[in-house]
């Protein structure tokens, strides 16, 4: 299933003071024919559209800026630079990717804003929906774990955030305080066995459902928090939930896993969709709002001025953002994995070599090398304009991943056996065709996080994976990281401002 576009609308969104009084007045003004909330929330249909709102909501990316949680975790890493025209061209990626940002980075604070967003709408589901019937529970359940989900992003990405549960009336904006992480973290964990314990699995789930939260994505997201917190034993034990499930494989290859055919397949746990059935054109696009496309695919397209598509490939060129590194590139090379290189990157060299040409060797931010797992492919398109019709969706939890944070529990709890036996599935897998390993102590860690860096290159973990592991000062220092700051994003300015929130050290 695609994205479902609704005609549905809230009385008002929880934004922590991010309207001026200026800005939230027009919440007040009456709009002629809508339904009173009062009567909202009462019936299967009504907790069906409010819980597919959430959901929208969480893949609601560009709204006027382009901003995307997935860039927002991609650019700090060191896996890809910004790109674009120059160094000016979204200049909040631009200052992210060069650890320039400050608390006024556009992107920061729409991605900050659009969690909210997300835990406004599920709160208001799980305050509403009166649970007396087997649909409206699940309805409930999935509410708390996409709530979980967005609350998972912000204290990984800012640390201390306000912890909001219910509707928070203006007069009380500057009264909002950042709660402790550890408050945060238990709550999460709370939603996410609440919801564990309600949701179907994966299976059970018609085909026009496939989008939605199952009781192994549920069970999975626990078992990363857990990881993300040091508690080894019972991030083992939720991933091992998620393995002993039957529900989920890995697909022969990566390139499966990202093509069309593999969308919401057997190695998918959760992933946020989209659609070119609006059919848009330059002059339909919603420019300013929120597309029901992947325009950011287009975003990360060779930048078409100079790239010339070799013949019988079908990537397609685009505006040249979020471009691999050779350091990447050379991970890849000296690992000997050549099949998850080719899926994941093309060099210059490479495209040449096909037929294609790269006509400049002058394009800002680009060191050879192309990023292809979310390439602008032909096949993930359609519509009037390629450009603004790509319809790839966002994997956001995979059965790989979760094979890998399994290995590194386990690894961690001292069972180094059960950590083996899962890296080397990642590593064997027939598309991806290495051979098995057998590291222990150090090396073993070592190797898993190599295997992470290369099994998810490009899909937004490398970054809060180096500063969970400590390794963030070491690796990325060079591209201007400074340990104690940037392991953190900053408050947006404009909830420091209107709501006092306290900023984050050092900027």
């Amino acid at each position: 299933m695609k994205k479902i576009s609704i005609i549905f609308s809230l009385a008002s969104v929880f934004t922590i003071g991010l309207f001026s009084c200026e800005d939230s007045s027009f919440l007040q003004v009456e709009v002629p024919g809508r339904l009173n909330e009062s009567e909202f929330y009462k019936t299967d249909d009504d907790a069906l559209q409010a819980t597919t709102a959430v959901y929208d909501m969480m893949s609601a990316h560009y709204n006027a800026n382009w901003a995307s949680m997935y860039f927002v975790k991609t650019m700090p890493s060191d896996e890809s630079n910004a790109g674009g025209a120059n160094n000016g061209d979204q200049l909040g990626y631009q200052t992210l990717d060069d650890y320039t940002l400050d608390p006024q980075n556009d992107k920061v604070g729409a991605v900050w804003f659009n969690c909210y967003q997300v835990i406004y709408r599920a709160n208001k589901i799980v305050k509403n929906v009166n649970a007396d019937n087997a649909l409206k529970e699940r309805l409930v359940a999935e509410a708390k774990a996409l709530r979980a989900i967005a609350y998972f992003d912000l204290v990984a990405l800012w640390g201390d955030v306000p912890l909001i549960l219910d509707e928070v009336l203006p007069s009380e904006y500057t009264t909002i305080t950042r709660t402790p992480k550890a408050d945060v973290y238990a709550q999460i964990e709370q939603d996410l066995k609440d919801a564990a314990q309600v949701l179907p699995v994966k299976s059970t789930y018609s085909e026009g459902d496939k989008f939605r939260i199952a009781k192994g994505t549920a069970q999975a997201y626990l078992g990363k928090v857990y990881l993300y917190q040091e508690k080894w034993a019972d991030a083992a034990s939720s991933f091992g939930d998620v393995i002993a499930s039957g529900e989920y494989a890995l697909e022969n290859s990566i390139q499966k896993v990202f093509s069309v055919a593999g969308e919401f397949g057997q190695e998918s746990l959760f992933e946020l969709s989209f659609t070119s059935a609006a059919g848009y054109d330059w002059g339909n696009f919603p420019w300013g709002e929120k597309p029901e496309s992947n325009i950011h695919v287009q975003l990360m397209g060779p930048r078409s001025d100079f790239y010339v598509m070799a013949p019988g490939d079908s990537l397609l060129g685009g505006w040249g953002f979020n471009v691999a590194k050779k350091k990447m590139y050379d991970a890849y090379v000296k690992a000997g994995d050549v099949n998850r290189r080719v899926v994941s990157m093309l060099s210059v060299d490479e495209l040449k070599a096909a037929g294609g040409d790269w006509t400049t060797d002058n394009a800002y931010d680009f060191e050879g090398y192309f990023e292809r797992k979310y390439g602008s492919f032909s096949s993930s398109t359609s519509g009037p304009i390629n450009e603004l019709n790509y319809t790839t969706n966002f994997r956001m939890m995979r059965y790989a991943d979760v094979l890998l944070m399994a290995a590194e529990a386990n690894f961690r709890n001292g069972n180094e056996s059960q950590a083996l036996t899962y890296l080397n599935q990642v590593r064997q897998r027939p598309g991806t065709a290495l051979p098995a390993i057998s590291p222990s102590g150090t090396a073993l860690f070592d190797a898993i996080v190599l295997e992470r860096q290369l099994e998810l290159a490009f899909e937004g973990h490398r970054f809060l994976d180096l500063v969970r592991w400590g390794l963030a000062n070491q690796e990325l220092s060079p591209l201007g990281y400074v340990e104690g700051k940037h392991n953190l994003l900053p408050i947006p300015i404009n909830d420091i401002r209107t709501s006092g929130l306290k900023q984050n050290d050092n900027y």
